[in-house]
């Protein structure tokens, strides 16, 4: 058979039909469905999973060491947990405006630590809201910085991240620190 000045049935056929066998492979291939969920769990993160359950020691009850007549163990002593570093710091004055062509939130604020240590790596969380109060956008930083015990620090021009341009209010908050 002749078209177009081509034979068919020779090696230039075969050449015409791989690259065709070739697409049609690769696209059954991609209408194969994947593997559930349920089958691509492996032993190792049931192995984690495992790791996190924690068990807890069932209360004593009059059928344990009541009916026996043996006295219940006093429960250990619990060791009074200090407050969390987060707890002494508080920002007190805060103003925002844009920056960078009006992309860039820029944040000045007033931080105040009420702890009896010194703390540092504070982690500044803000949230931006449009003029009606809906809620925009959520940034996060953390400053690198030591504000002394029983002080006050003002940080002025903090550069927070992007925000959406329809934003107009911003509330920002200290969320984390560590004590030096």
């Amino acid at each position: 058979m002749r078209i177009a000045g081509r034979t068919f049935g020779g090696p230039q056929a075969r050449l015409l039909i791989l690259p065709a066998i070739a697409v049609i492979g690769c696209a059954t291939w991609m209408m194969l469905p994947g593997r559930s969920d349920a089958e691509g769990q492996s032993a190792a993160s049931a192995v984690l999973y495992a790791q996190n359950i924690t068990l807890v020691d069932p209360p004593a009850t009059l059928t344990g060491s009541a009916s026996t007549g043996q006295a219940a163990s006093p429960p250990p002593e619990t060791i009074p947990a200090e407050k969390p570093v987060i707890d002494g710091l508080k920002i007190s004055s805060q103003t925002w405006r844009r920056g960078g062509l009006g992309s860039k939130a820029l944040v000045t604020f007033t931080l105040r630590n009420a702890n009896d240590y010194a703390v540092k790596d504070i982690e500044i969380a803000c949230a931006f809201a449009r003029r009606d109060g809906s809620h925009l956008t959520d940034r996060r930083r953390v400053l690198p910085d030591t504000v002394s015990m029983k002080s006050r620090k003002t940080y002025s021009g903090v550069l927070i991240g992007f925000v959406n341009v329809n934003a107009n209010k911003a509330k920002c908050s200290a969320v984390a620190a560590s004590r030096t």
